[in-house]
């Protein structure tokens, strides 16, 4: 085996609703979760709860690098507040709200430890979507403009930006089952027509960050959904988890690669696409999918796949399947065949943007936090990441979610997949034991698993 290569990046990830609190502070503007949360007859968070206070890292993250630092975390993803820095989403800028991007960026630059800035992962200003959020077409240059906002102010300090995180979550979740903000239940036109306003404000966002920073600066885009692997390793297996990874199922398009990342870099829908995703296609302008700007990396989330045999049919999981503390299948293999299919059918390098486990953590009678199926977690799924590089898969990184545990979206505070327990009463951080065994993966370059 090779190993990684030398330059690969061992970072971490969070998200700026999940974990930054200071929800109205130094004239930050409502955002959807915001109103989602607040909303006392909706009852849409499990626990009750908002991210009001979150971990509070708006006023804790020089503590929160140290631990980084402490960890030996090299990158860290984390994503910007759009209603913290534009109040209502367009207009007069919050210079507050900057500073405080500023103050992040530089100590993380201070302590060796590089920031991969994503521009949208959820939050919407609640202005922009008090005019039809991502239904309304004027989002993509409103879009435009936060991104060059962001881009001419990081300029020379971040060299990696990712547009949207994933999508599949905005469209589908918030559009379509109402699971999350801001909680719509529209049709699959509808949905489709968020995707393709999304893949636009990418495109608007690409050109705009570029055009401030240079070619240099590497954008991409964060995705997820379903990615299969083989039930046995033969060429026919693999093939068929090719095909079933980005075929657009009837019941299932939102959640895929392809939905998003084929208008992207290949400008059109997969033949697979069902009815309603045919029928908002015959009502785009041609001229759109030359806007579309093809991203320069993309980021891969994945917590689990899907085993599928020689057919491309889904293989039934036996009764008892390890499962993880949300209950989600615990898949390794799907991190040694998903990122070679991602990069076989769009041509691009691709980072693990994110990758983790929720555990049932606690605080033990010694005062720390002994998480071992978390660590055998990740030791499995980077074993199966290794062999992807080993056959030329070009991942350039692992960013692990998340740092801290944190607001689980729907989910509250029910869920713990933090390598850094944090007590929601006091905000009092504990790293955990993955944390120190991830820093010595970290040092080691993955050499010591």
């Amino acid at each position: 085996m090779s190993g990684f290569p030398k330059d690969f990046i061992w970072g971490a990830a969070c998200a700026s609703y999940q974990c930054e609190g200071g929800w109205d502070a130094d004239g930050k503007g409502a955002n959807i979760w915001d109103d989602f949360c607040h909303e006392i007859e909706g009852h849409h968070i499990f626990d009750g709860t908002s991210g009001d206070t979150a971990c509070d890292s708006y006023h804790r993250f020089r503590e929160d690098v140290a631990l980084m630092k402490a960890h030996n975390i090299r990158a860290y993803r984390f994503s910007v507040s759009w209603a913290r820095v534009i109040p209502q989403g367009t207009g007069p800028v919050n210079e507050a709200g900057l500073a405080y991007y500023d103050a992040l960026i530089d100590e993380l630059l201070a302590n060796g430890i590089e920031p991969m800035v994503t521009l949208y992962h959820w939050d919407l200003p609640s202005a922009l979507q008090d005019r039809g959020g991502w239904l309304n077409r004027e989002i993509v240059d409103a879009f435009a403009n936060y991104a060059e906002l962001l881009a001419k102010r990081f300029k020379g300090r971040v060299t990696k930006f990712m547009t949207i995180n994933e999508p599949q979550c905005i469209a589908q979740l918030g559009y379509g089952s109402g699971e999350h903000a801001p909680g719509l239940k529209l049709g699959e036109e509808k949905v489709a027509q968020v995707f393709h306003h999304l893949c636009l404000a990418h495109s608007a966002a690409y050109r705009a960050i570029k055009a401030a920073c240079g070619k240099d600066v590497q954008v991409g885009a964060v995705s997820c959904g379903r990615l299969c692997y083989p039930q046995k390793d033969t060429p026919e297996n693999r093939e068929a988890a090719y095909r079933a990874s980005f075929q657009l199922m009837e019941k299932n398009w939102a959640f895929t690669f392809s939905i998003f990342l084929d208008p992207l870099c290949l400008r059109r829908y997969d033949e697979s696409a069902p009815e309603a995703v045919r029928r908002f296609a015959a009502t785009i302008d041609p001229a759109d999918w030359d806007l579309m700007e093809k991203p320069d990396f993309i980021g891969i989330n994945v917590y689990q796949g899907y085993m599928v045999d020689e057919s491309g049919a889904p293989v039934e999981l036996y009764p008892g399947f390890p499962r993880t503390a949300i209950k989600w299948a615990v898949t390794p293999k799907v991190m040694h065949y998903g990122p070679l299919n991602v990069i076989r059918r769009y041509g691009l390098p691709v980072y693990i943007s994110e990758n983790g486990v929720s555990c049932n953590d606690r605080v033990h009678l010694d005062g720390k936090v002994h998480d071992p199926n978390r660590i055998d977690f990740l030791h499995r799924y980077l074993l199966e990441l290794r062999k992807a590089v080993d056959e030329g898969a070009d991942v350039r990184g692992y960013l692990h979610w998340s740092f801290l545990d944190n607001f689980e979206w729907s989910q509250g505070y029910t869920e713990r997949f933090g390598l850094v327990y944090v007590d929601y009463r006091t905000c009092e951080r504990v790293p955990k034991d993955s944390a120190r065994w991830y820093a010595e993966v970290s040092a080691n370059n993955g050499t010591n698993l």
